[in-house]
């Protein structure tokens, strides 16, 4: 195989200890002409050898590999020679939580591959891998957001916004970066929290329930993958499983209810952030709260338009604490979002929104 520089292109080195996977992934992203594949490695030995060689802009890196493995390698790529890495990963329950884990560790974000290299769907993949490659690389430019604090205070009443319902509901929206944005905020909000988060992440079959427990871990609220008919409580938060829309219905003002399902069809994001706030706009009107956070592509901004609609709150992240500033960017530029605000202060509006009073 032959790999060409090319000035004015996104250099990207290929790590993967499978020849057909170097292969694949090499054709996929090389379809796309702002994208070069300058050199390939079969482990992560070679790949630290590559990165010295060849200086690639964005490093695609199998976390499964013999001998040095793929976190073992991304560690060193970050501590050595820092760059954007996006992993690659199988679609089980062990790749699911050392990609969580490498995200961790400094990956920029992961592409799920299939487990058996003569199933790979090529079409399914090659379009993530690509936007998600560029989005790498765009993330070079930016500075890096100031990490939210491990233990920020919590002050004891937060009076809340003149004229405005306190938010009943809390729904927040991520792609692109949101398992890092989440594990900054999420822990950062009290255990006598007032009400639920529904929380739509996109992600592959697989991966939410190791996520959830995950946040679990971190957060002074409860986590949890949500479950068909799972009633929404104060101080817990829901995130929805892959591969299942998730909506909210509320049959008496203290019941509100969890639902799973196949429906909307052939969404392009399953589940869909703008089927979740769609929902919530609908059950809680001027008592929602809508937040996007980082993410590619424009899933949301429906359903954050009608929570606004409806009279409730709508908060966005702002660009330079993006991973990627798509996302919320699209709900700025439709005028859907009444503030705007760097991920530290997240938690700050939610307490707000809810009018917080912590619990003697």
């Amino acid at each position: 195989m032959t790999y060409e520089q090319e000035s004015g292109t996104i250099r990207v080195l290929v790590v993967d200890d499978s020849a057909f996977m170097r292969t694949a992934l090499t054709r996929m992203i090389q379809s796309d002409g702002s994208l070069t594949v300058v050199a390939a490695a079969a482990d992560g030995q070679e790949a630290l050898e590559k990165i010295s060689q060849v200086q690639p802009d964005v490093v695609t890196l199998d976390v499964e590999m013999p001998g040095l493995n793929g976190l073992e390698t991304l560690r060193r790529i970050m501590r050595e020679a820092p760059r954007p890495v996006l992993m690659v990963s199988s679609l089980t329950q062990e790749g699911a939580e050392a990609t969580l884990e490498a995200l961790d560790c400094g990956a920029f974000d992961y592409v799920p591959k299939q487990l058996s290299d003569a199933s790979l769907d090529v079409i399914q993949i090659r379009d993530d891998l690509v936007a998600k490659i560029k989005a790498a690389a765009e993330s070079k430019r930016k500075k890096p957001a100031r990490r939210v604090r491990d233990s920020a205070p919590v002050a004891a009443v937060y009076p809340g916004i003149a004229g405005q319902v306190a938010s009943a509901i809390i729904s927040i929206g991520t792609s692109t970066g949101g398992p890092k944005a989440l594990q900054e905020v999420l822990p950062m909000l009290p255990a006598d929290l007032p009400v639920g988060v529904v929380i739509v992440q996109h992600m592959p079959p697989g991966f939410t329930g190791p996520f959830a427990r995950r946040l679990n871990k971190l957060c002074k609220v409860a986590v949890r993958e949500a479950q068909h008919n799972d009633s929404v409580e104060p101080g817990v938060i829901y995130i929805a499983p892959a591969g299942q829309q998730m909506t909210v219905s509320r049959s008496t003002a203290l019941k509100t209810t969890i639902r799973l399902s196949n429906h909307p069809p052939n969404m392009l994001h399953v589940p869909s952030v703008d089927v979740l706030m769609l929902s919530v706009a609908e059950a809680f009107r001027s008592s929602a709260m809508g937040i996007i956070l980082t993410g590619m592509g424009s899933d949301g901004a429906l359903g954050m338009k009608a929570i606004l609609d409806a009279g409730g709150i709508t908060v966005g992240q702002d660009a330079a604490s993006c991973t990627v500033y798509g996302m919320p960017r699209t709900c700025a530029e439709r005028g859907i979002l009444q503030r705007v605000v760097p991920l530290e202060r997240i938690p700050e509006q939610v307490l707000i929104a809810t009018c917080y009073r912590r619990r003697a």
